[in-house]
């Protein structure tokens, strides 16, 4: 049983790509028996694929009738079901809520999809891009006069998409506690991206949030809420938004003159751009962290993924661990009394079938009849 705060749940993960995975091995990290049901057949196990890690897999042709069945079983087993298919996949396996809820009435049903369950969009494929693009984050990001940059993926998949399943599962199985009564969590990437783009709805309406981008307070639009290149050609970050941490940028950056007298005055932002980006780059990005890193200045350099992991503060808090060779992030969040932890390696596809079988209460002969038609 693994150890943290969501020790003794047990999640079955339809195996998927991106957020999926993401979902689950935050799941994971924080103690649940998470087992992914591989395709039969399918390739993984990869020390690169960190999403996986403290998972187990079992390996099923889905389609068998008997693998259906064992599937099924497997539901009356667990709390958490989460899978990331087109709308209607699952119903055409004979796995869709309707059926499993009938075997296991308290079964928390997670659904994660880019457009959700319905809408015009919904059978329609999609990326990250996209249902960004429809929730007006996507237009908000980029420099004035340039096309809008997307993000990574990071705010559809990850942001809206899989910390929204996260949370709306762990929401339902805190009900179904309660309840006795499971239900479907319907997590649509347009929606977790649009929620996420809440105090920006509250901007535009309030008249404080300007339309083209790169124009605004948090967009790069300011002098004192930016990126800037040091002599070096490195890169650090500033974000002196307070009177008081715009005083102390005036006084660690040396300026003076009359004009940062003026920090609101959107009309002298361009100006005063233009000047701070000079001085930026009168000094490499160690000098300037020598300067003002620890300040209340609100300052950062900008590290690439393979510095991150050298950071003091980073190494002070372990955030990034190394596990066979491989930098990943370390669990988060983090809990005084149930630590979570990484719960062990990646998991070989179908390398634990036997296991988790009898772990749900399969016989011996049960998993030979498997075994024999093919099912897993």
């Amino acid at each position: 049983m693994g150890s943290g705060p969501l020790s003794g749940v047990k999640v079955l993960e339809f195996a998927g790509i991106g957020p999926g995975p993401f979902c689950g091995m935050l799941l994971a990290d924080m103690g649940a028996e998470v087992i992914r049901i591989d395709r039969k057949g399918s390739r993984g196990g990869s020390k690169f694929d960190i999403s996986s890690r403290g998972k187990k897999s079992i390996a099923l042709d889905l389609k068998k009738p008997e693998a259906i069945e064992a599937c099924l079983k497997l539901i009356e087993g667990a709390d958490i079901l989460q899978e990331g298919f087109r709308p209607g996949v699952m119903e055409r396996l004979g796995l869709g809520p309707d059926v499993a809820l009938k075997r296991n009435p308290k079964l928390v049903y997670g659904r994660m999809t880019g457009w959700g369950q319905t809408g015009m969009l919904a059978q329609a494929a999609g990326h990250d891009i996209n249902y960004i693009s429809l929730t007006g984050a996507l237009h908000a990001i980029g420099r004035p006069g340039e096309k809008p940059v997307p993000p990574l993926n990071l705010v559809g998949d990850f942001g809206g998409g899989a910390l929204y399943l996260a949370m709306g599962m762990l929401a339902a199985l805190v009900e179904a506690n309660k309840s006795g009564k499971g239900q479907v969590v319907d997590a649509a990437m347009t929606d977790g991206a649009t929620s996420l783009m809440t105090m920006f709805y509250g901007f535009t309406a309030s008249g404080m949030w300007k339309e083209p981008h790169g124009t605004n307070l948090l967009d790069g639009g300011t002098h004192f809420y930016d990126t800037y290149e040091t002599k070096d050609g490195k890169w650090i970050s500033i974000g002196s938004i307070e009177p008081q941490f715009y005083a102390l940028l005036r006084e660690k950056a040396g300026l003076t003159e009359e004009i940062w007298d003026h920090q609101m005055d959107g009309s002298k932002w361009p100006e005063m751009k233009k000047k701070i980006e000079g001085i930026f780059k009168t000094k490499t990005r160690d000098e300037w962290c020598a300067i003002m890193e620890g300040t209340d200045i609100c300052f950062a350099p900008v590290l690439s993924i393979t510095e991150a992991k050298d950071h003091q503060h980073n190494k002070d808090r372990q955030t990034i661990v190394e596990i066979d060779g491989v930098a990943q992030p370390n669990v988060a969040p983090r809990f005084s009394r149930t630590e979570s932890k990484i719960q062990g390696p990646i998991p070989q596809v179908g390398g634990q079938t036997d296991d988790v079988l009898k772990g749900f209460g399969f016989s011996g002969s049960q998993i030979e009849s498997l075994k024999k038609a093919e099912a897993i």
